[in-house]
C-alpha cells in the first residue's frame, strides 16, 4: 500500500491582497517549497482581515489537510488580527509570550517596546514559536497550523525554519512535454483517454502566447516514476503522430 500523502493548505490573510494593492508572492514560493519536500499543496484561500472569516476558513482547512500555513496579519497594527482568530478557532486565550518579548528585545530597545510592538508577542496559549531570522518577531505553531508573516522574505525564513519539523511524503515528479503550436483541440481527446487510464496522475495542458504565437505544454505529475514515464511516452507518441500528419499548426477557418 502506498504511503498516505502529506497535504497542506495555504491561507493568505489580508485586505491588501484582495484589493490588489499588494501582489502576493508567497503562494508560488510555498508551492515550490512544499512540493520539493513531498508535501502536496492542495488548496489556497485568501480572506480579509476579519476574525470570523479567518476562523471559518481555518476550521475547514485544518480538519481537511495535514498542515495549514497562514501568511499575514501578525504585525503591530490594529488590523493584524490573525493571532486572535487562531485563538478563537482553537478555543484558547491569546496573551503576550515572554519568549517572544525577549526575541523582540534583540532588535528593539526596551524603552521603545510600546504597546503596538508588543502586539507582535501575542500568541495563543500552548503555541510553539516559529523562528524569524530576519526581524526576530516570531511566528507560531499550534496543532497543525503554522502562522507566518506576510512579508515574503520573512515568510520564507519562517517556512525554512519550520521545515525540519514537518512530516513529509514521497515527492511529486513533474515532466513537461512541449506540444509547440499543435492546437489543444487536436490532442484533447487522446489526452483525456490517457488521463482516464492513469487516475493516479495529474495530466494538464497549458497554453501560452510566446512572441505572438500560441505555444502549448503538457505536464504529467505523479509520485510513481514508472507510471509517469509510461504516460509521458504515450503523450509523446500522440504529439509525434500529429506532427507527422501535419496537424501541428493552428489554422483559422
Amino acid at each position: 500500500m502506498p504511503p498516505k500523502p502529506v497535504t497542506a493548505a495555504l491561507l493568505v490573510i489580508g485586505d491588501e491582497i484582495l484589493s490588489g494593492r499588494t501582489k502576493d508572492k508567497n503562494i508560488g514560493f510555498a508551492a515550490d517549497f512544499l512540493t520539493e519536500r513531498g508535501i502536496d499543496l492542495r488548496e489556497v484561500r485568501v480572506v480579509p482581515d476579519v476574525i470570523d472569516e479567518i476562523v471559518a476558513a481555518l476550521n475547514t482547512l485544518r480538519h481537511r489537510y495535514s498542515y495549514v500555513f497562514t501568511t499575514g496579519g501578525i504585525g503591530p497594527t490594529h488590523d493584524d488580527v490573525t493571532a486572535d482568530a487562531i485563538g478563537v478557532a482553537f478555543g484558547v486565550p491569546v496573551a503576550e509570550d515572554p519568549r517572544a518579548i525577549e526575541l523582540l528585545l534583540q532588535r528593539i530597545k526596551r524603552e521603545d517596546l510600546n504597546a503596538a510592538r508588543r502586539r507582535m508577542a501575542r500568541v495563543p496559549a500552548g503555541a510553539e514559536l516559529v523562528e524569524n531570522s530576519v526581524s526576530t518577531a516570531p511566528g507560531f505553531r499550534i496543532g497543525n497550523v503554522i502562522v507566518m508573516a506576510g512579508v515574503p522574505v520573512i515568510m520564507q525564513a519562517m517556512l525554512t525554519a519550520v521545515a525540519p519539523s514537518l512530516e513529509t511524503g514521497p515527492r511529486t515528479l513533474a515532466v513537461s512535454i512541449a506540444a509547440g503550436n499543435i492546437p489543444e483541440g487536436a490532442y484533447a481527446a487522446a489526452l483525456g483517454t490517457i488521463a482516464e487510464h492513469n487516475p493516479a496522475l495529474s495530466i494538464g495542458s497549458y497554453p501560452s502566447v510566446v512572441d505572438g504565437k500560441f505555444n502549448n505544454e503538457i505536464v504529467v505529475r505523479g509520485k510513481d516514476a514508472e507510471g509517469v514515464a509510461a504516460a509521458v511516452a504515450a503523450i509523446e507518441e500522440v504529439i509525434a503522430e500529429l506532427r507527422a500528419t501535419g496537424r501541428d499548426k493552428y489554422t483559422i477557418t
